[in-house]
């Protein structure tokens, strides 16, 4: 179907909703569905099209199946049961939540906890069950854990965030509806000061001076997508969406001349972690994996004209799969738009008296979510020059606790009202790149920086150069970023020289912002060993999607690419996944405060050798006529193949000559 003929609403490639109810009907029929199951990660496969992996949980037990359905012969193909001690737990469902809040205010201790808070109507309460991790209590194995904190709400539209409840924890069996323990510190003030961030009280009067801003594009929007599949220039690729990843790239490829060139087969944000530094009991264990614990897919927003997206949009609409196993499609799930991004190449020739500009434009395809009290947007971003940049966007409500009473100078966390913190958190994310550079067959290569030595053949100690070193295998590959080198990863074709004879690739950029600052015994480095790497690269092998393992939730640690690498495989010649870590470091500000406005955190594949050129050689200029509708220059002035054709950044005329005079004057720099 057409984005642009309107009378379909177009849908992500992924699971369609019959899919979802027929994969539901088969796993009844085998007698694996009854009022007490629940569905988590009802997915396609990655490597098998009709094909559906799942989890099933049985709440009363916690009995947690994983269960693979063939939708083409209308079966079961398998099921295998999780010991989920020590391979963890399903994420959370939306009724833990409900039994935590009912388990919690009916607990006498905590009830007394709340008491000596001087809280005693419950319905200002709002509690917040959040994933538990582990950390070796004996009464939490075999069973699903929430760890539960409170805050007071004033009014229903209130911002709770602006009044925790702190000093107190419940420990919560949300298997069976109970508290474990209360834990509680010495802080027992309840901030006061209001953050309703749209109360006038608090926001003041709207500035009246910001002026309407429209993007238009007369001739509409120059993307087409049928199926699923989207071309624009010459990028095409296949847009997916699914209940724990979200928004998932396939078969990226860019056109060449007439051929159609692979660059990524999936390309995916497989997992985020958001480790907390509050060293207090009631804090110590934050550490949340907003994919693998909460499910990205399933909180995706129903985005909108004009407030999430500005411009000519188009939409996708996304099916994910609810805890009863039914499908629910959230509309206008995925964002797609064209933006101009500055200037593209630009040279201003004063011997040829050409001055010519040509204008970069992106193509950007994005969805935002909302886990809790953070907001997160994820653009991927296709340049006309043949590079893929992903930007992460870090909005919404830092989380928060009460300030110690008495001091200035908390070392984990910021003050950000009277009384209310902030504590210090980071937002890491792992990027999953399932490589195809032209074929299944690569090379890996660190390229760093390097100075070099004044001595003999650098007598003016002028010389720098780069050192190129191979990456064999995967335990090798575990590579950290080095920016005082500007170090960057080359993946490349084993197979396909560009015209000078080099591997075609192209090369991971990253930031270099700092990795797990968790202590490397801690609970968290052990479950979020992703974290501690700013680059992994594992030999392609089915099933293996989750940086930090299939179920973290409540995971004693090991899993996912620690797991994948640790038989430290060949890579050389190999189909190769590259997997990034980067994201932010949050101390947070007194700016980000009721409400944060965004943060930024990404990288870029550039290519490298991939072609034998400047691809960008072809894109006209667009603004050959001046704002009065006539030509900005005489064609005289432009070289003889152009001779006619008006430009808005010819060279004035005269430009060339005084240039020549100065270069023989001995006076250019």
């Amino acid at each position: 179907m057409n984005t642009h003929t309107g009378l379909i609403r177009p849908t992500a490639s992924g699971l369609t909703e019959q899919d979802v109810l027929d994969t539901r009907s088969i796993l009844t029929a085998a007698g694996l569905v009854d009022e007490n199951t629940r569905f988590a990660y009802v997915m396609p496969d990655d490597a098998e099209t009709r094909v559906v992996t799942g989890l099933l949980v049985d709440l009363p037990t916690a009995r947690t199946t994983f269960v693979v359905v063939d939708l083409t012969l209308g079966s079961v193909r398998s099921t295998r049961e999780l010991d989920t001690r020590a391979e963890g737990h399903a994420p959370v469902f939306d009724e833990d939540f409900a039994t935590a809040d009912r388990a919690v205010k009916s607990d006498p201790e905590w009830l007394a906890a709340m008491a000596r808070r001087g809280i005693t109507d419950l319905t200002l309460v709002r509690i917040v069950a959040l994933s538990a991790g582990s950390f070796g209590y004996d009464d939490e194995v075999g069973i699903r854990v929430a760890r539960a904190l409170a805050f007071r709400a004033d009014y229903p539209a209130d911002s709770q965030w602006a009044h925790p409840i702190d000093g107190v924890i419940a420990h919560v069996d949300v298997t069976n509806g109970r508290v474990l323990r209360v834990i509680e510190t010495d802080i027992e003030h309840v901030p006061a000061e209001s953050g309703d961030y749209l109360a006038p009280a608090v926001r003041g009067p709207e500035r009246a001076d910001l002026t309407p801003l429209h993007i238009v594009q007369p001739a509409g929007v120059g993307f087409d997508i049928v199926d699923g599949v989207l071309t624009w220039q010459n990028w095409r690729f296949t847009v997916g969406f699914n209940g724990r990843e979200g928004l998932t790239l396939h078969d990226i490829a860019f056109r060449d001349g007439g051929e159609w060139r692979d660059i990524v087969r999936r390309a995916s944000i497989s997992e985020m972690v958001v480790p907390y530094a509050d060293p207090t009991p009631t804090h110590d264990w934050q550490n949340y994996f907003d994919a693998g614990e909460y499910q990205f897919g399933r909180l995706a927003n129903s985005l909108e004209l004009g407030c999430d997206c500005l411009g000519e949009i188009r939409y996708l609409d996304a099916v994910v799969v609810g805890d009863d196993g039914y499908p629910r499609t959230i509309r206008n799930a995925i964002c797609i738009h064209e933006e101009d991004f500055g200037v593209l190449w630009k040279h201003n020739d004063g011997f040829a008296g050409t001055n010519e500009t040509r204008r970069q434009r992106r193509l950007i395809v994005s969805f935002f979510v909302t886990v809790g009290n953070y907001d997160y947007g994820f653009y991927w971003a296709f340049s006309l020059d043949g590079a893929i940049e992903l930007e992460a966007k870090a909005t919404g409500i830092v989380f928060t606790a009460g300030y110690p009473e008495g001091r200035d100078d908390y070392p984990y966390s910021s003050q950000l009202a009277p009384g209310l913190a902030a504590p210090y958190h980071q937002h890491l994310f792992s990027a999953r790149l399932d490589m195809a550079i032209d074929g299944d067959a690569h090379i890996v290569e660190e390229i760093d920086a390097v100075r070099v030595p004044m001595g003999p053949g650098n007598e003016r100690g002028n010389a720098f150069t780069k050192s190129t070193s191979r990456l064999t295998s995967e335990r090798q590959a575990r590579r950290d970023a080095a920016t005082d080198r500007g170090r960057v990863w080359f993946v490349g074709s084993a197979d396909r020289r560009n015209r000078m004879g080099a591997p075609t690739g192209y090369v991971l950029v990253p930031e270099g912002l700092p990795l797990l600052l968790a202590d490397d015994d801690s609970s968290i480095a052990a479950r979020a060993g992703f974290a501690r790497h700013h680059l992994w690269v594992s030999r392609y092998e089915p099933g293996e999607l989750w940086a930090a393992g299939y179920t973290p939730n409540q995971h004693p640690g090991g899993a996912g690419l620690p797991q994948y690498t640790a038989g430290d495989r060949s890579i050389d010649g190999e189909h190769v996944v590259l997997w990034h870590t980067f994201g932010l470091t949050h101390f947070p500000r007194l700016e980000d405060w009721p409400i944060m406005p965004v943060d930024y955190a990404g990288f870029a594949l550039k290519p490298h050798g991939f072609f034998d050129r400047n691809p960008t050689l072809d894109v006209p200029d667009l603004a050959r006529v001046g704002s009065t509708g006539e030509s900005c220059a005489s064609s005289e002035t432009r070289s003889p193949d152009l001779a006619g054709v008006p430009s808005c950044c010819a060279a004035p005329e005269g430009a060339p000559l005084d240039y020549a005079t100065h270069i023989t004057n001995g006076d250019a720099r």
